[in-house]
């Protein structure tokens, strides 16, 4: 194919040679700065999806490219069957920074997620002395914690799970937000762990009744259980906290992050968890090769230091209540509901005029903020978190007018 001019040409490349397992919006970026993105024809538009909340420092963050740039150019990859310079150095940051004894760190969430999953079977067995192979983990309906086998085998997605088994066995689902259902599946003595996200991003922004954590976090240590929190689209200040576990006062037994801890800027994850737990694996038995490599730490140490500089975590607090207060008084039956916590919200589309939840994302589109539907029937709205009240109210009045206009 010849070099591409128009962003038809670009998507038709990508169609021809790309597998077919996106969607995308109909825009093609080349350039980002903050809150904003800017297409090949030098559009600009309010990114209002970011990366689905790895981009909360903003884009191409000068302090993270910095970063970046002058490690890049230093050392890059070592693998783990040497030490470097610089893991050490994260590794201490990043416990002190989160207060756990100690972290693993992968490369992407789902790669951390099922860094969790084993840590917690092997804690299953060597700690709580579960019976070999019968360990079991509670899992939530509507889960999302990424694309791998296992993972999909605790999904109840069919458009994550259809067509891909045989699946792996050993989990235990029950509905979100529901303390009886979980209180009811601790009984049995072989459940080694609960994996939960204290919003579910991808289910639409699920936000669970108040004390729901908290509850589920005290049943989990009367027996014996870890309380994992997957906070990869949650956490790094996304819903006005550090940590969305954080509202409630609760601290994961297991902390799994990702996306936001690098700022967007590149792949990192990371396990966090006391000595009692993240020693059962020995040296041998769990690892990566890019897993720690030095520009994954250096870059991940700036972006949570930005968070905590540029108090975002504040931010995202304070402009979530405006965004959703703007939101609920938009006159439309096209909203069903407004939900939501800090910069990550959604809107419940009721289909309108033929119109569904793609085509108000493509008008938005067309009017300059860019965002994506979940479930057909949903939009999730998760800006950058420095953006500020000027420029909150500016994209709050292109969803409004995009909305009205198709009422």
């Amino acid at each position: 194919m010849k070099q591409p001019v128009t962003p038809a040409d670009y998507i038709a490349r990508e169609d021809q040679y790309g597998a077919h397992n996106y969607h995308p919006l109909p825009v093609v970026l080349e350039k980002g700065e903050g809150i904003f993105v800017w297409d090949v024809e030098g559009k600009r538009y309010f990114d209002f999806l970011s990366a689905y909340s790895a981009v909360n420092q903003g884009h191409c963050h000068p302090r993270i490219i910095k970063a970046l740039n002058e490690q890049a150019s230093k050392l890059t990859l070592t693998s783990r069957a040497f030490y470097n310079d610089v893991l050490g150095e994260f590794e201490e940051y990043v416990t002190h920074y989160f207060n756990y004894d100690k972290v693993l760190m992968m490369n992407t969430g789902a790669e951390a997620d099922e860094t969790a999953l084993k840590l917690c079977r092997k804690w299953g067995y060597k700690k709580k002395g579960i019976p070999g192979n019968k360990a079991k983990i509670i899992v939530c309906e509507g889960n999302f914690h990424g694309r791998t086998i296992t993972i999909i085998s605790m999904s109840t997605d069919p458009d994550s799970y259809g067509d891909y088994g045989p699946f792996t066995p050993g989990f235990a689902t029950i509905p979100y937000n529901d303390i009886e259902a979980l209180e009811r599946e601790l009984e049995d003595p072989n459940v080694a762990g609960f994996l939960v996200e204290p919003i579910q991003g991808e289910a639409g922004v699920y936000v669970p009744d108040d004390g729901f954590l908290k509850k589920a976090s005290e049943l989990c240590k009367e027996k014996n259980v870890l309380f994992m929190a997957d906070e990869v689209q949650t956490g790094i200040g996304r819903t006005g906290k550090m940590l969305a576990c954080d509202h409630e006062g609760v601290r994961p037994d297991v902390l799994i992050l990702g996306k936001a801890i690098s700022g967007g800027v590149y792949p990192v994850s990371a396990v966090l968890a006391d000595d009692d737990i993240m020693l059962v694996i020995k040296p041998g038995e769990h690892g990566s090769t890019y897993g720690g490599n030095p520009v994954a730490c250096k870059v991940a140490m700036e972006a949570l230091q930005v968070i905590k500089n540029e108090k975002l975590a504040e931010n995202a607090e304070r402009l979530g209540k405006i965004f959703r207060e703007e939101m609920r008084k938009i006159d439309s039956k096209m909203i069903e509901l407004v939900r939501g916590k800090g910069l990550l919200n959604a809107i419940v589309i009721k289909p309108t005029n033929g119109k569904e939840a793609w085509d108000v994302c493509v008008a938005m589109k067309e009017n300059g903020l860019i965002a994506k539907p979940t479930h057909q029937h949903i939009i999730r709205f998760a800006p950058p978190l420095v953006i500020n009240e000027e420029q909150i109210r500016k994209a709050i009045d292109i969803i409004k007018k995009t909305i009205l206009d198709m009422s």
